[in-house]
């Protein structure tokens, strides 16, 4: 089956136009009506004559522009409370990541990237999608040893994700059984929201990022950009990881379950006695730490969301 691709996305959507890729053969149709959505965060494209958009932007609302148009609109952020997102053809989508298919893009644009994008737009797509890392589906490779990996951002808007993100680096510096390494990354402005002793002196490419995130005993699942699902996450579960997370505020098809796939808690004052816990019962990790890798291969693989994808347009 054939899929047309009407606009050239960014790399947010990469994972989703590999996933595409695995279940049909792409093909560039260019359509004047979407050119403006070029080098956006959407996928728009037609299957079996059923227009069908990918969203993979932060919660912000539905494009309703595209919403009218459309037969099916898939929200990788449909967030719970938005009433927009509440609207009768929005999907939610499973956890996905931007990953490195500088080949599958140049061969599905080839010219129109040079003719539809300005110069330096199309120059940036391509360094963005050289250091992120090419998508595998790792082998099982679960690991137990004390050493926690964290590092990220600290947003303007965002203070109690700053806040729970901050006492969360706190709490695995302090234990005694934890090798911690990370840390929020300086800010440019200088304005660091007073975290300058959770601030990390290291910087770290999007595949070294990768690489300790995998080793780390722990990953949390921190709430992102106005309550977006953190791009982190499905790479957690792929690499292996026990994902500790706080209560989900967007929608997904399924969600993963509390003790055997994932851990929920509701408050960063648990921190210092689920890390206790993680440490002390390593059964309990391996059970999660596997248990979200099989979420993963089941739900979340590139193959398992174009069919997801699929079943939900032509059903």
């Amino acid at each position: 089956m054939t899929i047309l691709i009407h606009n050239i996305p960014n790399f947010y959507s990469s994972y989703y136009l590999l996933s595409l890729s695995k279940l049909f053969d792409l093909k560039f149709q260019s359509n004047s009506e979407f050119s403006k959505f070029n080098n956006r965060g959407f996928i728009i494209f037609s299957l079996e004559g059923r227009l069908v958009v990918i969203d993979n932007h932060d919660p912000v609302g539905v494009n309703d522009e595209l919403y009218k148009k459309c037969h099916l609109y898939f929200a990788t952020n449909k967030l719970l409370d938005n009433p927009s997102y509440q609207q009768e053809k929005v999907r939610p989508l499973f956890p996905h990541y931007p990953v490195n298919i500088l080949p599958l893009y140049l061969k599905t644009f080839h010219f129109n990237l040079l003719t539809k994008l300005k110069p330096k737009d199309f120059a940036r797509e391509v360094y963005v999608l050289r250091k992120r890392p090419d998508y595998k589906n790792l082998e099982d490779n679960y690991h137990f040893h004390p050493y926690v990996f964290f590092s990220g951002s600290t947003w303007k808007k965002e203070t109690w994700a700053n806040q729970i993100r901050a006492e969360f680096i706190r709490a695995c510096k302090k234990h005694p059984k934890i090798e911690f390494e990370g840390g929020f990354i300086p800010r440019s402005d200088g304005n660091n929201f007073g975290y300058n002793e959770e601030l990390n002196t290291k910087t770290y490419s999007p595949k070294l990022f990768s690489e300790l995130s995998a080793k780390s005993l722990i990953s949390l699942n921190n709430p992102a950009v106005l309550g977006a699902v953190s791009w982190r996450l499905a790479e957690y579960w792929n690499a292996s990881s026990f994902v500790l997370s706080f209560p989900f505020a967007i929608d997904l098809p399924i969600y993963p379950e509390e003790g055997k796939e994932i851990a929920y808690i509701h408050s960063s004052e648990e921190f210092d006695s689920k890390l206790d816990e993680i440490i002390n019962d390593p059964g309990y990790h391996e059970k999660i730490s596997r248990g979200g890798k099989a979420f993963f291969e089941k739900y979340c693989t590139p193959e398992a969301q174009a069919a997801y994808l699929k079943k939900e347009v032509l059903d």
